[in-house]
């Protein structure tokens, strides 16, 4: 649900416990998403405050447009997310440089059937297209877990979220994955597409992936289809595994899906009001699988993206930054605020930020790190 409504811009916060008990009918609340907070009956000046600092951003848009630098003029690329043709028209009109996460469950959704390799290959087409020239980031078929579609239904589990999802469902469902392999090659003919592998957990998934992609070009080229030549494949880091395994795993680049990959290393569901306090996305075990990953990743000469939560929240944005993440790929709505927040720091105050949020103990103790940056 928060993806979604930051998305679509819309405030919203999850987990307020004993809400209905405390609001009746006619009362106002005001929600700031960014946050975190509900404010119950809320005075004239806590509404003009919070209403002016949501629509700045919005106030200013040429002034952000172009690449994104910090104060000693490093580029910092940020991307956007998109969960439909929309969202990625939304997005590049914000200034994103590219589109860091497509999420290709839209085209699965409200239909009892999956798509075809046509309908598929037409929606990647026009993407493509309105990306004119910048990439397209598509993550394959991300099914199972809280995501139930057509096609890939994998029946009721004691533990969905640790069960049958993500690249698991594809190699179970070969003629799924084939299908939209076949879809984004063809589409990647009318510009630069880029393949993500959701929820890898071991080097095999990603060989068995590479290998259907093979496969499907194969296939496409001896039907004289036009077939691009240069399509990157891209593992998600969502999980510790994948993130240990980041100097073996068969990837030409790497997106950190930090919301599952916070999850999965703190044993905490996000979703779990009784233990929403642990989801600490500023965690030092967090962060140091992060830096891990950066440099493999880099050593290997391989670009690291984020395209969690993490990258759009300008304080922790920073620190990936400092951590040596490449690409930040956020929400539409996000891209003005971290792009201020950039611009406010050169890269070798955010390099000692993550040097020193590295030797901390608790997220407590990062979240005053960021604050102190903030306010020197």
């Amino acid at each position: 649900m928060a993806i979604l409504a930051r998305a679509l811009g819309i405030p919203a916060v999850a987990g307020v416990s004993g809400v209905v008990e405390h609001v009746r009918d006619g009362v106002t609340v005001l929600v700031d998403g960014t946050e975190g907070v509900a404010i119950l009956s809320p005075s004239a000046d806590e509404v003009r405050s919070r209403t002016l600092s949501a629509t700045r951003p919005s106030q200013a848009p040429a002034r952000g447009r172009g690449p994104a630098t910090t104060a000693d003029g490093r580029p910092v690329p940020l991307w956007g997310n998109a969960g439909s043709e929309h969202e990625v028209e939304t997005a590049l009109g914000q200034g994103a440089e590219g589109i860091g996460l497509l999420r290709t469950e839209f085209l699965f959704l409200g239909r009892p059937h999956p798509p075809t390799e046509d309908e598929q290959f037409a929606a990647y087409r026009r993407m493509v297209e309105l990306c004119r020239g910048l990439p397209l980031t598509v993550r394959l078929l991300d099914a199972g877990g809280d995501k139930p579609l057509p096609g890939a239904d994998v029946g009721a589990e004691a533990n969905p979220f640790l069960g049958l999802r993500g690249v698991r469902v594809l190699l179970r469902r070969p003629q799924l994955l084939r299908t939209q392999l076949r879809a984004l090659l063809r589409a990647a003919a009318f510009g630069p597409v880029r393949v993500l592998v959701p929820m890898v957990a071991c080097t095999e998934e990603m060989d068995e992936v590479r290998a259907a992609l093979q496969r499907a070009a194969g296939e496409l080229a001896g039907e004289g289809q036009p077939v691009a030549q240069d399509v990157f494949v891209g593992a998600m880091i969502e999980t510790p595994a994948a993130a240990l395994l980041a100097d073996r795993l068969a990837a030409d680049f790497y997106s950190l899906g930090t919301n599952d990959l916070v999850q999965y290393v703190l044993a905490v569901d996000r979703t779990n009001p009784h233990v929403t306090h642990l989801h600490q996305p500023l965690h030092p075990a967090v962060l140091r699988l992060v830096r891990h990953v950066v440099d493999e990743a880099h050593a290997r000469g391989l670009s690291v993206s984020v395209c969690g939560e993490m990258a759009g929240d300008p304080e922790a944005a920073l620190l990936l930054v400092g951590l040596g993440v490449d690409v930040l790929s956020m929400a539409p709505p996000s891209l003005e605020r971290v792009r201020r927040a950039l611009r406010a720091h050169r890269a070798d105050e955010l390099e000692r930020l993550a040097d020193q949020a590295l030797q901390a103990r608790t997220a407590l103790e990062v979240q005053a790190l960021v604050r102190d940056l903030g306010e020197s």
